[in-house]
């Protein structure tokens, strides 16, 4: 097996079609990280710290999905000029630079590290720009949305499942999977305005800001959002709404001898893809054992 020496440096590089201003907050925002910090389908990263200022340390702990393995990526800054270079040293002492170029509506980011002495340097260069890949389509997808499909059998008439779903009561238990708090206020009718809220960790009011476009009772509700709700202040302009403007949440209620097909279509963006994949079954598993009861 080849054996890299201590002074050799591996270079990897990609272009983003995105602003240095988005590409910055994507590298370096904790929440964003854990979205493309894996190298494959099979690694994610569950959590990252990141104190991105000169002598500031960061961890990214990176994991096998399988549970089978993991391990903490982590480093001390040397060098940070925002939104053109980060330079920092990892724990076993090898250093990095990242340098980000700025070119219109475009970011070139320019990523180079010290090989360790245990793979092959092949090995290492593909893994670094299989990750550095996967932040460029992370970010190049952001904003745009894509629709999700659940579905659910629940033994009850589409009449029940749809007074279920909407009651006020029933709303806040079937969707405590989204947030324990979770509530909305306003109407389901036709063209209403509606909101649906909880609250963040430091009790400030979050959610979505949305109207019905449509309700035929037992048999299909449309909800289309307008904004969101950020420390209960509803906003619906500026680019920090664009991506979510427009998103559709449909439920199609389709009956047949005592028994509702339960049909979820939810737009989405890719930041919140893999949570609303394995949030929305557990919340409708909720609602069809609420619906049996």
């Amino acid at each position: 097996m080849e054996t890299t020496a201590k002074s050799t440096s591996i270079t990897i590089g990609a272009t983003i079609q995105a602003p240095v201003e988005k590409v910055w907050r994507f590298w370096t925002s904790p929440e964003h990280i854990t979205q493309w910090n894996n190298a494959s389908d099979e690694w994610h990263t569950p959590w990252a710290e990141n104190d991105v200022q000169v002598g500031g340390r960061f961890t990214s702990r990176m994991e096998a999905k399988d549970g089978s393995m993991g391990f903490d990526f982590k480093g001390t800054y040397t060098a940070v000029k925002e939104h053109q270079l980060l330079e920092y040293s990892l724990e076993d002492g090898r250093k990095v630079q990242v340098q980000f170029s700025a070119n219109d509506h475009e970011t070139s980011i320019t990523e180079t590290f010290d090989a360790e002495q245990t793979h092959p340097l092949e090995m290492q260069r593909a893994g670094w720009q299989a990750i550095l890949d996967n932040f460029k389509n992370y970010v190049e997808s952001s904003g745009k949305l894509t629709t999700l499909h659940f579905e659910i059998s629940i033994h009850a008439r589409a009449e029940k499942v749809y007074q279920t779903m909407l009651d006020k009561k029933q709303y806040s238990t079937w969707t405590a999977i989204f947030s324990p708090t979770s509530h909305y206020k306003g109407s389901w009718e036709k063209d209403a305005k509606i909101m649906f809220l909880g609250e963040d960790k430091e009790g400030n009011i979050e959610g979505m800001v949305s109207r019905i476009k449509e309700n035929i009772p037992n048999k299909f509700v449309s909800i289309e959002h307008l904004g969101m709700v950020c420390n209960d202040v509803e906003i619906t302009s500026g680019a920090e709404v664009a991506g979510w403007a427009g998103a559709m949440e449909n439920y199609t209620f389709s009956e047949e001898n005592g028994l509702t097909l339960l049909s979820i279509d939810v737009d989405t963006n890719q930041e919140h893809k893999a949570y609303f994949s394995e949030a929305w079954p557990k919340a409708l598993q909720e609602l069809k054992a609420i619906c049996e009861a």
